[in-house]
C-alpha cells in the first residue's frame, strides 16, 4: 500500500469563527473560508484528517490522542463570555498508536492519550467542528512538545508519513495555529479587533505569500527571522510549519491558495489550502540536516547566537529597569532605549534607522558632506513607528498603550504634512497626546524623531 498527503490545511484556533462570526466581518470571512476548506476536503476522497496542534502543549515527548470516541464540552480559558462547545469526535486508534510506534521507532518520545475526560484543545474542537461535522472523516490529534527543534519536529512528520503509507491513507494535513501571536491584553469591542502590531501584520503577509505560492519549505527556512522579529517570542508558532513542510517533503512548490486573512483579538489568523500539485515552478533548497532518527537533547538552555536581544538592567535599589534592544537602533549616547518607572515606560528619542546597518527608510536628509538630500518623510516616519513599537515589545509593552509622544521635525513647513498622515493611519488609531516641535537639526541625518511615554 502507499497513502498520501491529499490536501494540507493552516488554520487558526480561536472558538471565534464557531461561536460568533456574525459579531465581526472579519471573523465571519474566517467562517466562510473554513467553510469553503471543509467543501474542499469533501471532494477528496480523504479517509484520515491529521491534526497538529500548537494549542495543545506538551513537556514529555509528543502526545496523541488514542480515545476512540472523546466527549465532552470545550470553553475556551480565555473567551469563555463567548460559550460552550460541545464536541463528540471520532479518533482514528488504529492509526495513533501505529504512529505512537513509529515515533519510536525513529528516536522520539512518545505516547498515547486514551483517557476518558482528557480534555481536547480548542484548536484541534474549532478545526474538526468546522472542517469536518458529523465526524464524515476519523481524526488523529497530535501534541506539539514546547522544547521541540526542528530536527525532531521533521522526525515527527517522518514517522507519521511511515504510517500513513504503511496504511494506504488518503490523508489531510492540517495545522492548527496562528500567525502572529500577540493578542491584546484586555477585553476589546468586535469592530475593535486588528492585527496587534505593524510589524506582525507584515509578516504576516509574507508568509501567507509564499503560502500562496506554495512555498513551504521557504517558510520553514524563513521562520528563525520571523520569530527574531516577530512580537510575541513564541518558536511553537513555527513548529506547525516546519511539520507540515515535512509533511510534503520539504517541497516549494505546492498549489497554495489563501481563503481568508484577518485578526482575532489581535493575532493574525487565515484559512490556507495546500494541494500536493505541483504549481510548475521553483525548487527546494533544503539546507537542514535532512534527519531521520531523532537522537540528540533538545538544548533548552542553549542560546544560540542572535537568540537572546533584549537586555534589560534593574535597579534593586529603586525596582525601576532599563531596557536595550538591537531590535531597535543602538543609541548614540549613553543612555536606554527604555525606563520603567512604576507603570509606565519612557523611552529615548527614537529615530527611523534601522537595527544593525543604522540605514535610513526614505534616505537621509544629508550626505556625509552636509549637502541636502531628497527624502521621503513618510518612509521616515513608518520606520519610526515600526521602532517604538519594536522597543515597547521588547519592553513588555506594545503600541496601543502609548499615552503622549513629543515629535521632532527638522523641517517643519515641508515635512508635517507626510508626518501627520502616517500618524493618523498608525498611533493617530491609539490616541495619544502629542506635541510636535520645529527644530534645528537631530544627531543622524533625519527628518523626524519620537519622544514616547506609554503604559508599561
Amino acid at each position: 500500500m502507499s497513502g498520501e498527503i491529499v490536501k494540507s490545511l493552516v488554520v487558526p484556533a480561536h472558538p471565534h469563527p464557531v461561536l460568533c462570526p456574525e459579531k465581526n466581518e472579519g471573523w465571519q470571512r474566517i467562517r466562510d473560508a473554513y467553510d469553503e476548506a471543509r467543501r474542499q476536503i469533501e471532494e477528496t476522497d480523504a479517509d484520515l484528517i491529521i491534526v497538529y496542534s500548537t494549542l495543545w502543549p506538551s513537556i514529555i515527548g509528543h502526545q496523541i490522542q488514542a480515545d476512540p470516541n472523546p466527549e465532552w464540552v470545550m470553553v475556551d480559558a480565555d473567551f469563555h463570555d463567548l460559550g460552550s462547545i460541545p464536541y463528540s469526535l471520532q479518533i482514528d486508534t488504529e492509526f495513533a498508536h501505529a504512529w505512537n510506534a513509529a515515533n519510536k521507532a525513529r528516536g522520539l518520545e512518545s505516547r498515547t492519550v486514551a483517557y476518558h475526560g482528557f480534555p481536547i484543545d480548542v484548536g484541534s474542537v474549532v478545526a474538526l467542528e468546522l472542517l469536518n461535522p458529523g465526524n464524515r472523516i476519523p481524526a488523529v490529534i497530535c501534541s506539539t512538545n514546547v522544547y521541540s527543534n526542528r530536527a525532531e519536529t521533521t522526525v515527527l512528520a517522518k514517522a507519521c508519513m511511515d504510517v500513513v503509507k504503511a496504511q494506504g491513507k488518503k490523508a489531510v494535513a492540517v495545522s492548527v495555529m496562528s500567525l502572529s501571536n500577540r493578542m491584546f491584553t484586555e477585553p476589546i469591542e468586535p469592530h475593535e479587533d486588528r492585527i496587534h502590531s505593524l510589524k506582525d501584520d507584515e509578516w504576516n503577509r509574507k508568509i501567507l505569500e509564499f503560502l500562496s505560492e506554495g512555498r513551504l519549505e521557504d517558510i520553514g527556512q524563513l521562520s528563525r527571522t520571523i520569530h527574531d522579529q516577530i512580537r510575541v517570542k513564541k518558536v511553537v508558532a513555527f513548529k506547525p510549519m516546519w511539520w507540515l513542510s515535512a509533511m510534503n517533503d520539504n517541497r516549494n512548490d505546492l498549489t497554495g491558495e489563501v481563503l481568508a486573512y484577518e485578526a482575532i483579538h489581535g493575532a493574525g489568523a487565515a484559512v490556507v489550502v495546500l494541494d500536493p500539485e505541483s504549481n510548475g515552478t521553483g525548487d527546494k533548497e533544503y539546507d537542514e540536516d535532512d534527519v531521520e532518527f531523532y537522537g540528540g537533547d533538545r538544548n533548552v538552555l542553549d542560546v544560540e547566537e542572535g537568540d537572546d536581544h533584549g537586555v534589560a538592567l534593574h535597579d534593586p535599589t529603586t525596582g525601576d529597569t532599563s531596557f536595550n534592544t538591537d531590535k531597535a537602533p543602538k543609541p548614540v549616547g549613553a543612555y536606554p532605549h527604555a525606563r520603567k518607572e512604576g507603570n509606565l515606560l519612557y523611552l529615548s528619542g527614537v529615530g527611523p534607522r534601522q537595527p544593525g546597518d543604522n540605514s535610513i527608510p526614505g534616505g537621509p536628509i544629508r550626505d556625509s558632506d552636509g549637502n541636502s538630500l531628497e527624502y521621503d518623510i513618510k518612509a521616515q516616519t513608518r520606520a519610526v513607528i515600526e521602532n517604538v513599537s519594536r522597543i515597547l515589545e521588547e519592553a513588555g509593552s506594545s503600541l496601543d498603550k502609548v499615552i503622549d509622544v513629543t515629535s521632532f521635525l527638522v523641517d517643519m513647513d515641508r515635512d508635517f504634512a507626510g508626518y501627520n498622515e502616517v500618524w493618523a493611519e498608525t498611533l493617530g488609531k491609539v490616541g495619544p497626546t502629542r506635541t510636535t516641535l520645529a527644530i534645528r537639526a537631530l544627531p543622524t541625518p533625519i527628518a523626524v524623531e519620537l519622544k514616547v511615554i506609554a503604559r508599561a
